[in-house]
């Protein structure tokens, strides 16, 4: 099991020097969450905080694979992350997200980054994730293919309609 620990910053500790960031993402992260858009993953995630008047400057570069599943077929697949992030850390009252802007309870004093790297992450995967062409479960394609087919109304005419549905149509309501 992943310890999501070790992605809180205590922001009092962080100095005007660049400090900086680096984890590494396997299956345990993803479990940790118990997210589902994505079931596993190899990342390497690196970044820098530097402290600057006012604010800190976080940035966040994350690259490798995660395991998705497949819109065509269901079955997983690797898909490529390279994502890059910006933001403005800023103390204030209780935490909040304002597009770029991350305001960290002042008494409290640590940033977690851990939904802001699964998020950077799912942003970058694609709406539409399908394997390359010829790569899909057969199974799972001829199936689609049949079925897409039979509601298309493209079904060949000549072909006998399944029992099951023969017997209710024979059916009459008294």
């Amino acid at each position: 099991m992943c310890s999501l620990e070790q992605f809180k910053i205590d922001l009092k500790g962080v100095s005007n020097e660049a400090t900086a960031l680096a984890w590494t993402l396997d299956n345990s992260f993803f479990e940790a969450l118990d997210a589902a858009e994505v079931q596993g993953g190899a990342l390497h995630v690196s970044g820098s905080i530097r402290k600057a008047t006012g604010f800190f400057e976080l940035s966040l570069h994350t690259a490798g694979t995660v395991t998705i599943s497949c819109d065509r077929c269901l079955d997983p697949m690797e898909q490529p992350i390279t994502a890059d992030s910006n933001m403005v850390v800023k103390f204030g009252q209780g935490d909040s997200t304002e597009d770029d802007v991350i305001i960290v309870d002042e008494d409290k004093g640590i940033l977690d980054t851990t939904w802001l790297i699964y998020e950077m992450i799912v942003l970058d995967i694609p709406i539409k994730h399908v394997h390359a062409p010829g790569k899909c479960n057969e199974a799972m394609t001829q199936a689609l293919e049949e079925l897409s087919a039979d509601r298309s109304g493209d079904a060949d005419s000549t072909r006998t309609i399944d029992p099951r549905w023969e017997k209710l149509k024979r059916l009459s309501i008294k």
